[in-house]
């Protein structure tokens, strides 16, 4: 028996990499024989430099910079100076995972960090520049990152503003610095597997922002902001994208990329696969079953994250894919119907789900073994 493992991370209890090897132990207690390969991905967000690394190690840049909420940190990018490439994860430097639960403020949270992080790789030579987006505190539609390598955002009076969420409607006008514009001949991409549009009932603050903090009034000001940056880029800059897909990703930071530095959107879960020489291992080895995961199923599921990508991947394939979780908040009749063979559960009902989340290890070997030993 063949079976190829893909989780995600289970967030708060799991990096991938602990998933796999539970995933692992409790299929080999009853199945010895079984070969198991895996695969360490990333949709763009948490973990998208881990997984570069693992296939293709690059050197760490290490520069200072800052957090979400404007505050100095210390992180890293990687850096290919053979080929001229930057990777930059969106989360090292505006990720929620920076910030406490009581410090979620995505009105004021911006993108300015990673902004710093381009402008420290720009000046290190880099010519393309990948940024995976996922996993962001915020909801500035990229506007800090902007405000960092150039743009300026006006208000009606001609004040500079701060870039942030609650900012955004009162942008009158927007302006480029041409003297400061060190990245006019370089590649933007942007590594996302979210097709979200930049705003309305599918869009950034409507499906992602209360996770970040938001309450209802925010959220339905933070998605007018969305829509007021899409009117003014468009006057100003005759550009009109806020219906892309993928555009929401990272609170409109996907929008902001590709705006503002006319980025490509690429698919995650394709780059990372291509890495990985997955193609290859599937024209290679005759997989009997694929097996993916993360700590929650819900709606942002079926929106391009991770597990979206290995339904896609299965389907071509035609190989069963089997789900599984802390606890899925999708019916699971929806899920099937999408592709998934079967989705396993390890929460029990009956306990916390802290104490889910403090024995998520064994928790996913007793329920992976316990489900091969019934086939």
């Amino acid at each position: 028996m063949n079976i190829l493992l893909i989780p995600d991370k289970f967030k708060g209890s799991l990096t991938a990499e602990k998933v796999i090897e539970s995933l692992s132990t409790g299929i080999l207690r009853n199945h010895s024989d079984a070969k198991i390969f895996s695969v360490l991905a990333s949709d763009g967000g948490d973990g998208f430099l881990d997984a570069i690394n693992k296939y293709n190690p690059l050197e760490k840049i290490s520069e200072d910079t800052l957090d979400p909420l404007g505050r100095k940190i210390n992180t890293y990018y990687l850096f290919d100076a053979k080929n001229g490439t930057a990777y930059i994860e969106l989360a090292k430097a505006s990720g929620i995972e920076l910030l406490t639960n009581e410090e979620l403020d995505v009105m004021e949270t911006s993108t300015a960090g990673t902004g710093i992080q381009i402008k420290h790789a720009l000046a290190k030579g880099a010519k393309k520049i990948v940024i995976g987006l996922g996993g962001s505190a915020t909801n500035d539609g990229g506007t800090g990152m902007a405000d960092i390598l150039g743009y300026r955002f006006l208000d009606f009076y001609g004040n500079d503003l701060t870039p942030c969420g609650r900012n955004l409607e009162r942008i009158a006008k927007i302006l480029i610095n041409d003297d400061s514009l060190i990245w006019a001949d370089t590649e933007f991409i942007a590594v996302n597997d979210v097709t979200n549009p930049l705003y309305g009932e599918e869009g950034a603050a409507h499906v992602y922002a209360k996770q970040k903090g938001a309450n209802s009034e925010e959220i339905e000001s933070l998605d007018a902001g969305l829509r007021h940056l899409a009117t003014i880029v468009q006057k100003t800059m005759g550009i009109d994208i806020a219906k892309v897909p993928g555009t929401g990703a990272a609170g409109g930071t996907g929008y902001g990329l590709k705006s503002f530095f006319n980025a490509q959107f690429i698919n995650g879960i394709d780059f990372l696969f291509q890495l990985a020489g997955i193609p290859e291992l599937l024209e290679r080895e005759s997989i009997d079953y694929i097996i993916t995961g993360e700590g929650k199923l819900d709606q942002q599921t079926l929106h391009g994250k991770l597990i979206k990508g290995v339904m896609d991947i299965a389907n071509q394939h035609g190989i069963p894919l089997i789900a599984i979780c802390g606890i899925s908040e999708v019916d699971i009749k929806v899920l099937k119907n999408k592709g998934l063979k079967d989705v396993l559960e390890i929460h029990d009902p009956a306990k916390t789900i802290k104490y889910s989340m403090d024995n998520a290890s064994g928790l996913i070997e007793n329920t992976i073994f316990k489900y091969f030993s019934s086939l």
